[in-house]
């Protein structure tokens, strides 16, 4: 991070708010100094209720958020430093912040464009072209590892519709097997329907099992109804 600005004695000849919103800037110069960074905070925030056009406080807030870790609230005290200030030197110090702020976001395109603006208002800053680099190292980092991941995500998704294929073929293969074995099933229980009698019917081996029972009743019987039209006419020999 570049330094805050000190104000300097010479400033303090202004009188009025002017001054006011400076006693401000200066106690939180100090505090930040001792690296209290929140109080440091709030006392720019009260030079800005004083005077919300204090280019310095405005800076000096960014710089104080930034060091809370603050990094989008920094960003927007840079920018709006990187926009309205007419001195270049401020100009391209803001626009090295901003970088800076937006780095630490992992927003890196947003950094390598606030380096470049800075580069292009102080061409032979070192610094700044270190962290661009830097920046533009981590841009690359960050869509290999997209890519990667996009990558592993198709892979992912491949193995999950195979899957679905296989599952499907499974149960289409299962299915198939069913229906042919419901199939042997109903041939086997009409085959066996066809040996078993049907309900109130008699079998052929039944019938004929029947058939001859009675036809050896008849036997009988005839035989008996001979044996007693002998018996009669004997018996009527004998009485004549």
């Amino acid at each position: 991070m570049r330094s805050i600005f000190i104000i300097s004695t010479l400033l303090f000849c202004l009188s009025g708010f002017g001054q006011e919103d400076r006693t401000h800037i200066r106690k939180g110069n100090k505090l930040y100094e001792k690296e209290n960074y929140a109080e440091a905070e709030q006392s720019y925030l009260r030079a800005l209720e004083i005077n919300n056009q204090s280019t310095k406080a405005e800076y000096n807030l960014g710089n104080a958020l930034y060091k809370q870790n603050k990094f989008a609230e920094s960003a927007q005290q840079f920018q709006k430093v990187a926009e309205k200030s007419t001195d270049n030197t401020t100009k391209a110090n803001a626009y090295h912040n901003l970088g800076n702020s937006l780095l630490q976001a992992s927003k890196y395109q947003e950094s390598i464009n606030a380096y470049k603006q800075a580069l292009k208002i102080n061409p032979k800053d070192d610094e700044t072209r270190y962290n661009l680099a830097y920046a533009k190292k981590k841009l690359q980092e960050q869509q290999n590892q997209e890519n990667k991941d996009k990558n592993d995500d198709k892979k992912d998704e491949e193995k999950k519709d195979d899957k679905e294929n296989k599952d499907k073929k499974d149960e289409k293969k299962d299915k198939s097997e069913e229906k042919k074995d419901d199939k042997s099933d109903e041939k086997k229980d009409d085959g066996e329907q066809k040996e078993q009698p049907q309900p109130n019917q008699l079998s052929k081996q039944q019938a004929q099992q029947m058939l001859d029972a009675l036809n050896n009743q008849e036997k009988k019987v005839q035989a008996k109804l001979k044996k007693k039209k002998e018996g009669e006419k004997q018996n009527i020999e004998k009485d004549w």
